[in-house]
């Protein structure tokens, strides 16, 4: 038996789940080929755009000297037909002069005729295929790049941690072969269950204590930011 008090009641309850970092992402090539350089291990911190790993990149720096060489074929050949373009544009003018003066026949004006055409549509080509060999060199240089794999990222702060390590040197790898993870941890978000009777009792903005194995005897606090819409079916936890 005691006297009324007046108190403050709470309700606490106590769950468990893992913590996950703000963001993470996989650092992975574009192409394929041998791992040779790794410059990152597990705990490292990164900065942005930093360089992770070099592939071996004899094969890409090959196909852009072939690239580069094939280039300049086609603008030796879009220079001849310049010329040969401007020689056939004098004859032209040269045989309707001949023929304004009834020197040159018709057919002689025809022919000067459909030469220059003939060589308006070769300078055409022409110059289509320098634009087509300049493309072909830009692609063999990115491709190039591409043998050096960067961490990037867009928003969020300037230094992340390398998480895992998937790979070690002299891999082969195929394109898009995880090389390691990169986490952003300077915010934690723990992901908890929690079954259908307590679910309306939680709410955004709530806050929570937060306990690991990790620091034994420490309590972090935080609060809940998000909740989940819908219960799944066969556990009956959000």
């Amino acid at each position: 038996v005691g006297s009324v008090q007046t108190m403050t009641l709470r309700d606490t309850g106590l769950f468990t789940g893992s913590l996950y970092p703000k963001s993470q992402f996989i650092v992975a090539p574009k192409i394929a080929g041998r791992l040779e350089k790794l410059f990152v291990k597990i705990g490292d911190p990164v900065k942005k755009d930093q360089l992770i790993a070099v592939l071996e990149n004899d094969e890409y720096l090959q196909q852009v000297d072939q690239a580069r060489a094939e280039l300049e074929v086609a603008k030796a050949n879009f220079q001849e037909s310049r010329s040969s373009l401007e020689i056939a544009g004098r004859e032209f003018e040269r045989a309707k002069t001949l023929r304004q003066k009834k020197i040159a026949s018709e057919s002689e004006l025809d022919a000067a005729e459909a030469q220059l055409t003939s060589q308006e549509a070769k300078h055409k080509v022409a110059a289509a295929q320098v634009a087509q060999k300049e493309a072909a060199l830009k692609a063999a240089q990115v491709r190039l790049a591409y043998t050096q794999i960067r961490a990037s990222w867009e928003n969020g702060e300037d230094t992340r941690v390398v998480g895992e390590r998937f790979v070690d040197e002299g891999t082969m790898l195929a394109p898009n072969t995880s090389i390691v993870s990169v986490l952003d941890i300077r915010a934690l978000t723990g992901v908890i269950y929690v079954i259908e009777r307590d679910y309306s009792k939680v709410r955004i903005g709530q806050q929570a204590s937060v306990s690991t194995d990790a620091f034994p005897g420490k309590t972090f606090l935080g609060r809940v930011v998000r909740v989940a819409p819908m219960l799944k079916e066969t556990s009956r936890e959000a």
